[in-house]
């Protein structure tokens, strides 16, 4: 089923009589399968309101991310949060929404300066279970009210409500970017240097380590007189870990980084993928448990993972302060392993009030397990 509009989405989820599966462009196929009728929200899809000066934008939750990023383009001006494509690690086809990025809370190693989708979410329109349409937040930042229920929506997967718009704040595009490089770092120094890069005055927005080509990659980004004196600055604080390299080409900066936030590293190879939100200080040691490849991004507190296939990588690690997620495996490992980070008894409760108060027949992505 595809609703083109906001009415109709409403009345497909009230005269439900079993469960529904939601879509957006089908990029994003993490987690056990949902069994249910489709509805795709592809329909929905449009900018509806874009105001530059206000730095604002509202869509249609069914509009392609592509066309979103390149309405703001053509107006000098980007989503802060650098949203991951998935297809490149996942092989998946179809094109990511703006609903989706929402929907699972989407972002890339800018996070680690800008926040993550939810952090530029102002407001949104969705349909619960009940059929239901909920606004809350606002179009403009001046108008803005409510954002506890706009930030529970970013990351809630469909088992809430189905999106039908969002409303997000944006920033100017930086006119310059630069990437340093060290090279030959151990686990335990390449996070060092990251977290003096990011402890510096000199504004560093992405910090990620790739152990296998031997490279710690620092980004900073701005006017170009600023960006050619932060990085001399900041190769100066480095020098104690080695000479840094300073890459000045835009071109190429925006292809480095546009790797990392897929993991291209990890794309059409054998094995299964996990992504572990941690604390920075821990990450050279879990590392080394992990027993596969690794990539850290933001300066250490995101781990992928490459392990063999059928790894249940939570057991094999145990206790550790954060979460685990399976982003990629097949069918037989998602069905074994539940794919999100089971929650503690306190929050699951509070999920499972939630999931009761906006969906109290059950029928949105059921079986899905957020974490």
């Amino acid at each position: 089923m595809t609703p083109a509009d906001e009415k109709e989405l409403s009345e497909i989820v009230a005269g439900a009589t079993g469960p529904l599966r939601v879509k957006g462009g089908g990029t994003r196929a993490i987690g056990r399968a949902i069994v249910g009728e489709v509805v795709s929200v592809a329909g929905l899809r449009g900018v509806e309101l874009y105001e530059p000066g206000a730095l604002t934008i509202v869509a249609r939750a069914g509009t392609p991310l592509a066309e979103v990023e390149a309405v703001l383009a053509a107006e000098g001006q980007r989503l802060p949060f650098e949203p991951m494509d998935h297809r490149v690690l996942l092989g998946t086809q179809g094109e990511p929404t703006i609903g989706g990025v929402v929907a699972a809370n989407v972002s890339g190693p800018r996070r680690i300066q800008a926040g993550a989708a939810r952090d530029s979410l102002i407001g949104l329109r969705f349909v619960d279970g009940r059929g239901t349409v909920i606004k809350n937040g606002g179009r403009v930042m001046k108008n803005v009210t409510g954002y506890d229920l706009v930030k529970l929506m970013a990351g809630s997967w469909g088992t809430l409500g189905i999106l039908s718009e969002v409303a997000f704040k944006v920033l100017p595009a930086p006119a310059a970017a630069a990437c340093l490089s060290l090279t030959g770092l151990s686990h335990d120094r390449a996070v060092a240097a990251m977290s003096a890069a990011l402890g510096s005055p000199f504004e560093v927005n992405g910090a990620a380590h790739l152990p296998q080509t031997g490279q710690t990659l620092l980004r900073i980004e701005g006017f170009a007189t600023s960006v050619a004196y932060r990085a001399e600055r900041l190769a100066d604080l480095l020098a104690p870990f080695g000479p840094a390299a300073v890459n000045h080409d835009g071109a190429a900066v925006a292809a480095i980084w546009r790797d990392l936030r897929d993991v291209a590293g990890f794309a059409g190879r054998t094995g299964d993928v996990w992504r572990l939100s941690v604390k920075p200080s821990d990450a050279p040691a879990l590392a080394a448990r992990i027993g596969g490849e690794v990539i850290f991004d933001l300066g250490g507190g995101l781990i992928w993972a490459l392990v063999a296939e059928g790894t249940d990588l939570r057991a094999r690690l145990g206790d550790f302060a954060g979460h685990a997620t399976l982003i990629r495996a097949d069918a037989a490992t998602r069905a074994r392993i539940v794919s999100f980070q089971p929650e503690p008894a306190p929050l699951a409760a509070i999920a499972a009030r939630l999931r009761a108060q906006f969906d109290p027949r059950g029928i949105l992505n059921p079986g899905l397990m957020i974490g």
